[in-house]
């Protein structure tokens, strides 16, 4: 590689380092005007999606992060995946490109009436570029392997809070082993960070550290 073009791809990934900086402050602080400013800034100067969503997803990693490290509330962590996804909607048409079709992706909770994690990752996800749909709360094993089998998902993300529905998800594994369905499993929530095993023991494909996180996921799956 020549020195020039060395030095231009130093530059770039730094310039990128910095926008993706005043995004998370812009994101934290919901600050939806400078959120429209910096998408708007990276369309113009590159005229990439591509650029976008790199952008982004560093971003909503690096949020994970502190979430995960409690510099930040869950909040926050919801809120910034909705502005991300609103954006990144405006912008997917300007470029003609359609959001990702494959894989399929559904996403429920079991028996937890709770929907905030769910809420989370979809957004998250959806902001990604990826097609989710949302399975509902509360349900069964069965009525969540019905649900994904009517919708004919690929990969079922499964969000926890207690153990309790945590341990269900070895049914959802067992009953898609028994009916030879080709649809992964993935995991996440409380309960699977208490014990990072855990996902292995109920027959999960794999886990999400954090709600950001399940996006290296989906993308190793794919």
């Amino acid at each position: 590689m020549n020195l020039f073009i060395l030095l231009k791809k130093v530059v770039y990934v730094k310039d990128n380092d910095d926008v993706a900086s005043n995004l998370k402050k812009a994101l934290l602080g919901v600050d939806k005007l400078k959120t429209s400013e910096i998408f708007s800034e990276i369309f113009s100067q590159h005229n990439s999606f591509e650029l976008i969503e790199e952008v982004v997803l560093e971003t909503l990693k690096q949020i994970g992060y502190e979430w995960e490290n409690g510099d930040v509330s869950l909040a926050q962590v919801y809120m910034s995946g909705i502005l991300c996804e609103k954006f990144m909607n405006e912008y997917i048409p300007k470029l003609k490109l359609d959001k990702r079709n494959s894989p399929k992706i559904g996403i429920g909770v079991l028996l937890d009436k709770h929907s905030l994690g769910k809420s989370i990752v979809s957004s998250i996800v959806s902001a990604a570029g990826y097609e989710i749909k949302d399975l509902g709360s509360g349900l069964t094993p069965k009525a969540l392997v019905d649900l994904a089998q009517e919708n004919k998902v690929d990969i079922i993300l499964i969000s926890t809070l207690m153990l309790p529905s945590a341990m269900k998800v070895r049914e959802v594994h067992r009953m898609i082993k028994d009916e030879n369905l080709n649809i992964k499993i993935v995991v996440g929530g409380a309960p699977f960070r208490l014990d990072d095993q855990l996902w292995k023991t109920v027959g999960a494909d794999a886990r999400g550290k954090t709600a950001s996180d399940v996006i290296d996921v989906i993308e190793r799956l794919e």
